[in-house]
């Protein structure tokens, strides 16, 4: 089997790329940078260098294949609309697959993707599923995996310089639902490995689920930092405290309108109707990931 794979070999693509060739099949690696050829060519793949904003690019690296696992990666040299840039992607991967009579295809999608609207970055994956749907000959699992463990990296200077944890969620007493990127590489690899999905489908991947109060009793106390509160922000302080760390405007005001989509529910209220199996990787887990990076 020939599988070509977006992502190039970040935490989730390179587990896939390693199970994939192990298994004996041929494998292709879409990435925009040349210097990753190497490491891509030493896992047994072909690296394949260009852009995804490159509709003739992407046209052309799905020539041949029999499946296709497709991620939208975050841009954060954006100017323009998030939205925009994450449905263009979608569009060349659509007419790639169509353009190729690609047969199947998993998504990375997210939570929250079933809202279609109003959830910041998974916007653009919501509209890659309903453009996906249209695609009556092609069968098509949408991943949807949940908060990710290393979003939460990001609060080790909130720990250190305002002895605070925060988002502007976590006052209901809604779990967060959280996920691990290796739990996420198992079940993309599982997938693609079988190949048994057909039609149109669903399959959400979470590793575990711990209210917020819960996440900063354990990471503070990883860190030495024992009963660091979480602070739930209004949606304003988290928007400025996102600017002022230089994140740029389409981008925070995206975070902002998730973490809105959290604080009222809406973006896991269709995890809690479909919930899986749990992946391997908890909360006490993740910590110890959480203190190497904190302590750097």
């Amino acid at each position: 089997m020939k599988y070509v794979i977006t992502g190039s070999i970040g935490h989730i693509s390179k587990p896939v790329v390693q199970q994939l060739v192990k298994a004996g099949h041929s494998v292709s690696v879409i990435t925009s940078s040349a210097d990753r050829s190497k490491d891509i060519e030493s896992l047994g793949a072909q690296p394949l260098v260009g852009s995804i904003e490159d509709r003739s690019f992407v046209t052309n690296s799905f020539s041949g294949a029999d499946a296709v696992y497709l991620m939208i990666p975050p841009k954060w040299t954006l100017t323009g609309g998030w939205l925009e840039y994450q449905q263009a992607v979608a569009d060349h991967y659509i007419h790639a697959i169509q353009g190729n009579k690609i047969k199947h295809v998993v998504l990375l999608s997210s939570i929250g993707a079933h809202m279609r609207k109003g959830s910041g970055p998974v916007d653009g994956l919501g509209y890659a599923e309903e453009e996906l749907l249209k695609l009556k000959e092609v069968n098509v699992k949408m991943l949807r995996p949940s908060y990710f463990f290393y979003n939460l990296f990001g609060m080790a200077g909130l720990i250190k310089n305002m002895n605070i944890m925060g988002s502007n969620f976590g006052s209901s007493d809604e779990k967060l639902i959280l996920v691990h990127t290796s739990d996420i590489a198992d079940v993309v690899s599982e997938e693609l490995l079988g190949l048994k999905f057909t039609g149109h489908t669903v399959r959400y991947i979470a590793s575990d689920e711990r209210h917020p109060k819960e996440i900063a009793q354990v990471l503070s106390a990883a860190v030495g930092k024992p009963g660091t509160p979480w602070v739930e922000f209004t949606d304003e302080q988290a928007l400025q405290g996102m600017l002022q760390s230089q994140l740029p405007a389409p981008i925070a005001n995206g975070y902002v309108e998730l973490g809105a989509a959290l604080r009222t529910g809406k973006m896991q209220e269709d995890y809690w109707k479909n919930k899986p199996q749990l992946g391997k990787i908890k909360l006490e887990d993740f910590a110890k990931e959480f203190v190497a990076v904190y302590n750097s």
